[in-house]
């Protein structure tokens, strides 16, 4: 390695390290009565629960489609996704907007949550890696554990909470065509 390939990786090495010891910002929501947290970065907005379209066919966890400004943005029951039993709507559900990446590109999509809690700065010293059992969804949807006054909140990745395929079929439904964009 030549000293200015040694100078080039340096900077780049030093800025992850800084990104991972930087606080990031979480929107916390609840589902049931467990807390779960999104990274800011991903949310685009967060609406008033509102009337769905149910599309037939779809998988149970899908409760249908918005119209969001004139965009058909398909809408996920993250309860259900994670297995667990659908949840009644109070006047604090509400729907949150994010985007994930799907086929490379972005793709909007609302998820339900009982309630939205507020925006936590987490640093990253205080985020443990996902555990490996003992939690009531896949470890794979989880991005890590953060600590939040003696009390862990559960980091979600929102990128796998759908799987390929899964967020194909939201595509369709929300009319996404990475080719024109």
């Amino acid at each position: 390695m030549t000293a200015s390939e040694t100078q080039s990786t340096r900077p780049a090495a030093g800025a992850a390290a800084r990104a991972a010891a930087e606080p990031c910002q979480y929107l916390t929501f609840l589902l049931g009565q467990e807390m779960f947290a999104i990274g800011i970065l991903s949310i685009r907005e967060i609406i008033e629960y509102g009337y769905l379209t149910e599309v037939p066919m779809t998988p149970p966890f899908i409760r249908g489609v918005i119209n969001l400004r004139g965009a058909v943005v398909p809408v996920v029951d993250l309860a259900v996704r994670f297995g667990r039993s659908a949840q009644k709507n109070t006047k604090r559900t509400c729907i949150v907007i994010v985007e994930v990446e799907a086929a490379q590109c972005g793709q909007e999509m609302g998820i339900v949550v009982d309630a939205v809690s507020e925006v936590l700065e987490i640093p990253g010293s205080d985020i443990e890696p996902p555990p490996e059992f003992g939690t009531r969804i896949r470890s794979d949807f989880i991005k890590g554990m953060g600590k939040i006054g003696g009390r862990f909140v559960v980091l979600l990745d929102v990128d796998r909470v759908l799987l390929v395929d899964e967020v194909a079929v939201l595509a369709n439904l929300g009319g996404a065509d990475c080719a024109s964009a």
